[in-house]
């Protein structure tokens, strides 16, 4: 946390935002590219509407007409395809459809989406409708399977398309060609609720009544859009700031109040960093460890119920934790020995690997990895004696799916598959090809990336002064999210004065600071390097923050949650 450098945004015209709003704040929100003052007003008014959405005026007319069929859910083993199963399975439920189930496959086992053999599995127990969710846009082999086999398909996802579309019945998804949809950013299980909307629709027209408010599954929406990290374009935001309020005001399912109450979130003050932070981990957790149904069954399940799979879903975290722990441990002294052997200088690209990692939680030690040394990360773990599975995050500026593509284009069949998105990917490939890859990635990786996309940057919205760090100001900055992916919770920076400093817990640096002009205050630092901290030889100390609310025994201040900290001699 020591080698890097505090960029501040520029001051930019934010003369069409209201004059209400505090001057701060109209800067943050210009930045981030609200052009109106309409965009401020995050009802679901304000929603994008379903007709633009290619193919769903097909899937709902196949849909509306299938009450009485039999109909599987095919989902995803991570919290979106968690979500997404659960949003159709109990919205499909309440709409009077009378057989609907679902199935997901083992990460372990069988591997990410909808696979031929599960084609034939569904068959053999009757299905006669599959809709997958989060998933589906490239299992063309899986669904031509489900057609031959007399099945119908709906294909919901919100991946990038390949050339070839599989052969369903219809296809929903923002980013395929051809399709008008402006938010392309959408969540597998927000565009499963545009299913629903469609069909809802479609149901009112043909005089079917009462029908239930899908406000009613906004929870579910709002869990899985930040769960997933998609940016929060303002179709996003409506729909992640929807669900935050019917949560707050405990209009949420049974599965996502024991959530909370096992993570320690209060219920009223959530926010999205505690749906991204606290409750989707959890449901991570039994996809990467056990079997995601359990996550899927705690969102589906009643009060009594429900506490009891939450439970079991933070042992399950508990256990991944430690268990990411170790492989961090190990992959830093890899990367420390890299270091050495490199003159110090990181590779423009890290591959990882060890016979014993597990496969289920390779994908966040390639994160912790890529945030300690700027570089895109891929880590690998043994998927069968003959084949490694890997998950890759990259940094800014280097999309890492067109890598691998670029990759695939040179060298045809050096991996088995992949896919993936700018910033994460995954990918299969024969263990015998593990060191022909790493050559191959790191040199388009050293083509690809600047010096400047090596450096680690970090943009401030600039120094705020001891009246703007008032618990009213805080607040209303908690208040003007959600923030997340593409709507980046602001950031400050300034230099304080070093009264106090200590760890807690393992490797947190708990600080008591005060600005230069005498405010006092308290800050903390998550995984500090224990070799650096603490230092009381250091008096004062140069911080990248967030300013929170800090809620303890009764009484609100504001804390500092540092995520950049250098000695200042």
């Amino acid at each position: 946390m020591t080698d890097f450098s505090i960029r501040r945004y520029d001051h930019v015209d934010d003369s069409h935002l209201p004059a209400s709003l505090p001057p701060l704040l109209r800067q943050i929100y210009a930045r981030r590219g609200v052009s109106s003052a309409d965009e401020l007003q995050l009802s679901a008014q304000g929603l994008t509407h379903f007709r633009s959405l290619k193919g769903i005026d097909q899937a709902v007319a196949l849909l509306s007409r299938s009450q009485q069929r039999h109909i599987t859910i095919c989902g995803d083993f991570d919290a979106d395809g968690a979500t997404s199963t659960a949003l159709l399975v109990t919205a499909l439920n309440e709409l009077q459809f009378e057989r609907v189930d679902y199935r997901v496959p083992n990460r372990m086992t069988e591997g990410y989406g909808l696979s031929v053999s599960m084609v034939e599995q569904l068959a053999a127990r009757g299905t006669e409708l599959i809709i997958t969710v989060d998933n589906g846009i490239a299992a063309n082999d899986a669904v031509a399977r489900a057609k031959a086999l007399g099945l119908d398909v709906i294909v919901t996802d919100h991946h990038l398309a390949a050339d070839e579309l599989p052969v369903a019945d219809a296809i929903i998804n923002p980013n395929q060609p051809g399709c008008s949809f402006p938010s392309k950013h959408l969540a597998g299980v927000g565009v499963a609720f545009y299913l629903l909307l469609g069909l809802r629709a479609q149901l009112r027209e043909q005089g079917i009544a009462p029908l239930p408010s899908l406000a009613n599954w906004l929870d579910l929406v709002a869990l899985g859009t930040v769960a997933d990290v998609v940016p929060l374009d303002y179709n996003n935001r409506i729909l992640v700031q929807q669900g935050l309020a019917r949560i707050r005001h405990g209009h949420c399912r049974p599965g996502i109040a024991a959530l909370l109450e096992v993570a320690g979130r209060d219920r009223s003050r959530l926010q999205a960093t505690d749906l991204g932070f606290a409750l989707a981990p959890r449901i991570n957790a039994a996809g990467r460890l056990d079997d995601i149904s359990l996550g899927i069954e705690c969102l589906l399940a009643d009060t009594e119920r429900a506490y009891e799979l939450a439970q079991q879903l933070d042992q399950l975290n508990r256990e991944r934790r430690s268990i990411e722990a170790d492989m961090r441990e190990h992959a830093e002294r890899v990367v420390a020995q890299l270091q050495l052997d490199n003159q110090g200088e990181v590779p423009d690209l890290l591959t990882l690997y060890e016979p014993d990692w597990h496969a289920g939680v390779i994908g966040i030690v390639a994160g912790r990895v890529k945030d300690a040394v700027n570089r895109p990360v891929i880590v690998f773990a043994n998927d069968d004696d003959d084949t490694l599975k890997g998950s890759a995050r990259s940094v800014n500026g280097l999309h890492i799916r067109d890598l691998l593509e670029r990759i695939e284009t040179q060298q045809p069949g050096l991996m088995h598959r992949f896919g993936g998105h700018a910033m994460a990917a995954g990918l299969t490939l024969p263990r015998a090809n593990l060191a022909e890859f790493s050559r191959a990635a790191q040199r388009i990786a050293g083509q690809w990336l600047t010096a400047e996309q090596k450096a680690a940057v970090y943009w401030s919205d600039g120094e705020l002064s001891d009246d703007q760090l008032s618990l009213d100001m805080v607040a209303q900055l908690q208040q003007a999210g959600p923030w997340g992916q593409g709507f980046a919770e602001p950031s400050f920076d300034g230099q304080f004065e070093v009264l106090q400093q200590r760890i807690v817990g393992s490797q947190h640096l708990k600080l008591v600071l005060r600005s230069a002009a005498g405010g006092i205050y308290d800050a903390i630092a998550f995984n500090v390097d224990a070799q650096i901290w603490p230092d009381n030889s250091v008096a004062r100390v140069e911080i990248l923050y967030k300013p929170q609310l800090n809620h303890f025994r009764g009484r609100t201040s504001v804390q500092l949650l540092v995520e950049q900290i250098r000695q200042l001699r």
